[in-house]
Parts: C-alpha cells; sequence; structure tokens
C-alpha cells in the first residue's frame, strides 16, 4: 500500500474575486503568492503540481523556484467548470438555478458546466497519479472535491468549510487500488 503526504493549497486572491471563476483563467493579483511560497517553504515534498490555471500556475511556479523543485503543470486539478456561468457574479444569476446546483450539483450543473462527479472524477485520476509527496497549488472545488474523494464527505460536507485565497490542507494518502486519506492539518 502505498502512502504519502499530499500538500494541497488554494491559489493567491485572483484580479476579480467574488466572481464564478471555474475555467476562467483570471491571473492572480499582486503579492498573490507570496503567502504561499512561505506555507510552502517547509514541506516535506520533491515536486510542485499546479492547476494550469494562470491563478494557480503563478503560484505553483513561485513555490518550484522558492524550493528548487520541479513544476508541473495538470489541467485535471482546475476549478469546477461553470459553464454559461463561469466569471459571473453569483448575485447576477437566476437564484433558483443557483439553489437546486448548490443542493445537488450532480443533477444541476451549472448551464454548459461541469457536475460535482465530473470534478470528482478528475481529481481523483490525478491524485491516483501521484506516488509520492506533493505539493499541490489548485482551486478550492478541486481541493474540496479531493477531501471528498479521500474522507467519504459528500458536497455539503466539503463546502461547509471555510478555505480562503492562501489556505493549505494537508492530508495523508493510502493508495491500495482505491483512494483513502485523512485531514492532518489545516492552515488559513
Amino acid at each position: 500500500m502505498i502512502s504519502f503526504d499530499l500538500f494541497l493549497l488554494r491559489h493567491g486572491p485572483p484580479l476579480r474575486s467574488g466572481l464564478m471563476l471555474g475555467h476562467c483563467d483570471e491571473p492572480a493579483a499582486d503579492g498573490a503568492h507570496d503567502r504561499l511560497v512561505a506555507r510552502a517553504r517547509y514541506l516535506a515534498a520533491d515536486r510542485v503540481i499546479a492547476s494550469d490555471l494562470h491563478r494557480a500556475a503563478e503560484g505553483g511556479r513561485a513555490i518550484a523556484r522558492d524550493r528548487d523543485l520541479p513544476l508541473q503543470l495538470d489541467p485535471r486539478w482546475r476549478e469546477l467548470d461553470f459553464g454559461a456561468w463561469d466569471g459571473c457574479d453569483p448575485a447576477l444569476l437566476p437564484e433558483a438555478a443557483l439553489q437546486r446546483f448548490w443542493a445537488d450539483p450532480d443533477r444541476n450543473p451549472p448551464p454548459g458546466g461541469e457536475s460535482w462527479g465530473a470534478l470528482r472524477k478528475r481529481v481523483r485520476a490525478a491524485i491516483l497519479a501521484l506516488s509520492g509527496p506533493a505539493i499541490v497549488v489548485s482551486h478550492a472545488g478541486a481541493i474540496r472535491a479531493a477531501v471528498s474523494l479521500l474522507t467519504g464527505l459528500d458536497h455539503r460536507g466539503v463546502w461547509a468549510f471555510d478555505l480562503p485565497y492562501g489556505a493549505s490542507l494537508t492530508m495523508r494518502v493510502w493508495q491500495d487500488g482505491g483512494l483513502t486519506g485523512q485531514i492532518t492539518g489545516l492552515a488559513q
């Protein structure tokens, strides 16, 4: 059975926050990655993996450069695809449709977007591709999908905890054909 630590870091604040930023390639704000670099400095990992979207990829590059570690950009660590809602202010979206999405994101994905199950499937593949400790710079949705996969919590359980920009979550992962894990640390 393979066992390793997985360090999940949410990217720094984007230029425009408060929007449904899924696959919208919003860059990070100036200085957004300073906190990530400081947090990652002492993590026992031998590689950095980041979503290929700028707001996460830039943080991954900064950490990899600071730690002199290899960087891999992996689109499986992207945020949930919000489809037609991508880049929108949620206050301007149809309230009933948003409520249906939050209540059951598998049966009510955003128009033209991705279901919760599809996000979990690609994050599962990304975790199964790992064979040792890694720092992953990603997005709130993908990090929550990883927590859901490794702990068995459903979408309500993982959406219930705060995961601000720059937060880090440490998980112990066991691979034995499947995935199990436990949260060993959370820093906000």
